[in-house]
């Protein structure tokens, strides 16, 4: 692997005078890295909260392989992380299979209540579907996706998965600093929804860094997964006891949207970047967004105009706004709708939009492309000494979701309804029976047909250019995998969304700290609207397999509180 960033490293324009640098200088690599990277022979897993991690190293050493190690941690991680998911929410993968050698998809998201209509919306005078509460809930597709990928390359039995986080759901854990920071602002807007509080707030507040934590609801409700199996979830009690609170509440998710739930394999879409092949998920999801920037951008030398420079994040800006019209308009529930994927991600396609984009001016607007016509969060990824790799994310949507906690099971219900759009004519619209588009996204990089990293960056509409950005670094800039996770990152927003509201003003661009203030002036002579912002640059976690030596690299960056590690 370090060869790809040495031929690179001459090109990388950034001056130590220009990044803030940390308390000490390391001795090797950018001063912008928070750490090494982590390397391991066997097996390999990265996650945003460190009990997950360690779970998912345990499985693998006691006989798991990658898929269940990553259903460990993420049933670890919606007891320790539920500000940003959990089983009430949906569940994207890509899996490399190593003894077939290919690449596998899965869409474990959930639909919309069969007896919700627009035109309950329209008579109501509702102009965008709420954000919290009962009316943009959906069916929770993650435990479905658990036992999909269990069934069809799991190894350990499921009671032996979920028994870490049965463990400490009974004993409790300490809460971290990140998600203590982030339970106290989802209360703050969550803790009078009906259930919210007898969950997350038994003391009166959400518990506080590093206060003992204990979820016996959660530790139950995993305890009946456990033995009996999906349909406990879908057709059993616990999709009885959601059925009847959603509805005594005055909802309209049902038992039986529960019980006709299932989840689709799908087959991952891909570009070529520098060599590099970078797979995504087709819509509900947004993931053809981060194939989209990089064909556009694939077309201007990266490289040469330097990562600190105001040339660089014009270009990506404008890239990414275009990709984000096209997102607006065209990405939804592909059963719902006939979606040109192939016309969106094709070279063909970026070199026509790429000749939108004025080198000198930031685009106030742009139209989405006319095709020839006839979709918070946590991510993880394990690997293991077979070569199976995952990638995996899951969320509620808005950290804790809806806030509609059903009594007796321990976790939030997911509000990705809200991402439907209200205008009949829009491929988005609200219908029963529909996944709302989707922002979470998993990647993997594969090159020559041989699988090389896997990896992803939560955070709603941050996640696309980051993904861009992560292959950015590494191919054009020479960065490692873990210094292309701690690179000070460029967030646009305010472009198109999939909910109908257009961008008329040019957004708004975010450069996080470590970008010169010399570029932030060139960009604001070039037109960009800059604004400071806490936060919202996303979490990355990432593996790569260097096959010429046959052992893992494992990164996962300091914006959260977790780790990678290995054996």
């Amino acid at each position: 692997m370090h060869s790809l960033f040495k031929k690179a490293a001459l090109v990388v324009a950034v001056a130590a005078t220009t990044l803030t640098v940390s308390a000490y200088d390391r001795i090797t690599g950018h001063h912008f890295a928070s750490r090494s990277e982590v390397m391991a022979p066997e097996a390999m897993a990265a996650t945003s909260q460190g009990l997950a991690t360690q779970v998912a190293l345990d499985v693998m050493k006691a006989g798991g392989n990658a898929i269940d190690a990553a259903i460990a941690a993420n049933a670890m991680l919606g007891l320790v992380e539920p500000t940003g998911n959990g089983i009430g929410g949906d569940l994207y993968a890509i899996i490399w299979h190593a003894e077939s050698q290919q690449l596998y998809g899965l869409n474990a998201s959930g639909r919309s209540p069969m007896s919700l209509s627009l035109d309950y919306f329209l008579e109501n005078g509702y102009e965008s579907i709420p954000q919290r509460g009962l009316l943009p809930l959906s069916v929770p597709g993650a435990v479905d996706g658990w036992f999909e990928m269990h069934e069809r390359f799991g190894n350990m039995p499921m009671s032996d998965i979920l028994a870490p986080s049965i463990h400490y759901a009974e004993n409790g854990f300490p809460v971290t600093e990140v998600i203590a920071y982030y339970f106290e602002r989802n209360a703050e807007v969550l803790q009078d929804f009906p259930g919210f509080r007898d969950v997350f707030m038994k003391a009166g507040r959400t518990p506080q860094k590093g206060e003992m934590f204990r979820n016996p609801d959660l530790a139950n409700t995993y305890a009946q997964i456990a033995e009996g199996g999906r349909d406990v979830f879908y057709r059993g009690a616990i999709a009885r006891t959601i059925g009847d609170f959603v509805q005594e509440h005055g909802g309209f998710l049902s038992y039986d949207d529960m019980a006709a739930h299932e989840s689709e394999w799908v087959q991952p879409v891909s570009t070529n970047y520098r060599g590099y092949d970078l797979w995504e998920l087709p819509p509900n999801t947004q993931g053809i967004a981060a194939l989209q920037i990089l064909n556009i951008l694939e077309q201007f030398d990266i490289a040469a105009m330097g990562f600190d420079s105001p040339e660089y994040i014009h270009h990506f800006v404008e890239a990414k706004k275009l990709a984000f019209e096209d997102r607006a308009k065209f990405y939804s529930d592909m059963q719902f709708n006939e979606i040109p994927v192939d016309w969106l991600i094709s070279k063909e396609y970026a070199q026509e939009r790429a000749k939108l984009i004025n080198s000198e001016r930031a685009g106030r607007s742009y139209e989405p492309g006319n095709p020839p016509m006839t979709g918070d969060t946590i991510y993880l990824t394990t690997a293991d000494k077979h070569g199976n790799m995952v990638s995996l994310i899951q969320s509620n949507y808005r950290g804790m979701g809806s806030g509609i906690t059903p009594s007796g099971l321990g976790f939030v219900l997911q509000n990705r309804g809200e991402l439907f759009a209200l205008d009949p004519n829009h491929m988005n619209v609200f219908e029963p029976g529909k996944r709302p588009f989707n922002t979470i996204i998993p990647a993997f990089v594969t090159k020559d047909g041989k699988p090389v990293m896997s990896y992803g960056v939560m955070g709603g509409g941050t996640q696309p250019q980051m993904h861009a950005q992560i292959l950015i670094n590494m191919l054009d800039f020479g960065m490692n995998l873990q210094e292309a996770g701690d690179a000070p990152r460029i967030l646009h927003t305010g472009s198109s969304q999939p909910t109908g509201e257009t961008m008329t003003d040019g957004g708004v661009l975010s450069l996080e700290n470590g970008f010169s203030d010399n570029t932030r002036r060139e960009l604001i002579k070039m037109g960009h609207r800059l604004q400071e912002a806490v936060g919202p640059y996303g979490g990355y976690q990432a593996i790569w397999y260097d096959a010429e030596q046959g052992i893992y690299i494992g990164a996962s960056e300091s914006r959260k509180d977790g780790y990678a590690a290995g054996y």
